[in-house]
């Protein structure tokens, strides 16, 4: 197990008081618990399609939305949000590094391509430090593309700035799972081989030993900045401690569920995002985790689309200069991948659970860091809420904030509904009224 890479290496406004009662009660009459997930889509939207008008329940899906006409009562559009700290402030191009970084940390990231990255932890980890204790995994996180995880991705900004949206803090972006069948294994390991995997527990509890007590042999030579490192690298191991400690007292071995065991990446995009989707479903359906994250591609990609018939890039599409055909192309992609949310919402609204559904107890946000694509603005961001939070949430309806409203003040809401209120997060101003 490695060290963490080191300078002395010389290597170069409030929710109304009756829906924060309802949470309170749902959560201390042991209803199921309130999951949270986190789904980011890359390179901003063709806003005028995607763009909702109305009050209340008092709207029409826009085209773009029109796919989540089935689960519309489910589903809240916001509107007004913004990403602040997604902006140049001082700091040149950038904006698809900037909007992954920022979208769940709400933080400026040091615009650097070299070890010195900076961010900040995202509000996935925020939650999974409060409540990640009470299962197998305290979060997961998903993606459907591979990237690099070092080098200059987006004029001068680390590759980890743009693959990542989860940040355990402020320099370690959570490594995502992008294998379905990493995914399933992950979640639900290999159920037969119990005498190994306690073989397996045991050893690593010796190589963690290990080297905790060599890492604290380092400290006394140690500079400022490295002795942060290490001990960023020390809490982590506590956490894996900790998680092998949880396993070694489950007291029946992991059931896994009546699912075929994934292949791998299949060829058609549509059917990865689905089986992401479904590992996701299946995470929190047998309460491995009750936070997730999913990156659909990371900000700035090319990604062709064959199957709607798009050979061109979407990013290389995203800045179409007003483009006709180049617009409608980035609209048919916001629809494809707004089609891929609503199967899984209504999965999840099939779902049964204690006396309701899965989707009633959970909160997924559908989102990005950009809003137009070809603008690269971060206000007005493009953001669904589907679930009621343990029916603390209405749904069915536009909820519209003013401009500027920072999208974090959605994130402490959400926290709050999982169990995990927060006095602030990042530049909140306040909890969103849901």
């Amino acid at each position: 197990m490695a060290l963490p890479l080191l300078d002395i290496m010389d290597t170069p406004p409030l929710r109304a008081l009756a829906s924060r009662a309802a949470a309170a009660e749902t959560l201390a009459a042991g209803a199921p618990p309130v999951r949270l997930a986190f789904v980011f889509m890359p390179n901003g939207v063709n806003y005028d399609a995607w763009q909702v008008k109305g009050e209340g329940r008092d709207f029409a899906l826009s085209p773009t939305l029109e796919p989540l006409s089935p689960v519309r009562d489910h589903v809240n559009v916001l509107t007004g949000l913004t990403l602040s700290k997604a902006r140049a402030n001082g700091d040149g191009p950038g904006d698809h590094a900037r909007s992954s970084a920022s979208f769940l940390t709400g933080n400026q990231a040091r615009k650097t391509a070299g070890n010195d990255i900076r961010n900040g932890i995202s509000v996935d980890q925020v939650a999974a430090r409060a409540i990640g204790n009470r299962t197998r995994l305290p979060s997961l996180e998903l993606g459907c593309e591979h990237s690099q995880s070092a080098g200059n991705c987006d004029s001068g900004y680390s590759c980890a700035y743009t693959s990542n949206i989860s940040w355990r803090d402020e320099s370690t972006p959570m490594a995502k799972a992008i294998d379905p069948a990493v995914a399933f294994e992950r979640l639900f390991g290999d159920a037969s081989q119990a005498a190994a995997a306690k073989e397996r527990l045991s050893r690593r509890q010796s190589i963690l030993d290990f080297v905790l007590e060599d890492s604290k042999s380092l400290e006394n030579r140690l500079g400022a900045s490295d002795r942060r490192k290490l001990d960023q690298f020390q809490t982590s191991v506590r956490e894996i401690e900790l998680r092998i400690d949880r396993a070694r007292k489950e007291q029946s071995p992991v059931k896994v569920p009546d699912y075929p065991v994934p292949a791998g990446i299949p060829q058609k995009f549509s059917e990865h995002i689905d089986l992401m989707y479904d590992m996701l479903l299946l995470a929190f359906q047998t309460d491995s985790t009750r936070i997730s994250t999913l990156m659909l591609a990371v900000d700035g990609s090319n990604r062709a689309f064959p199957e709607i018939d798009i050979k061109d890039g979407h990013h290389h599409l995203s800045h179409h200069q007003n483009n006709h055909e180049m617009i409608e192309k980035i609209r048919r992609i916001d629809r494809f991948y707004v089609e891929r949310f609503a199967r899984f919402i209504k999965q999840m609204g099939e779902t049964a659970e204690g006396g309701g559904t899965l989707l009633d107890h959970s909160l997924v946000l559908l989102g990005g860091g950009i809003s137009d694509g070809n603008r690269h603005n971060h206000e007005n961001l493009p953001i669904i809420l589907a679930g009621r939070g343990g029916n603390s949430v209405q749904t069915g309806r536009i909820i519209n904030s003013p401009v500027e409203t920072p999208l974090c003040n959605l994130y402490l809401s959400m926290l709050e509904r999982a169990g995990c209120p927060q006095p602030s997060f990042s530049d909140s101003t306040g909890p969103l009224a849901l």
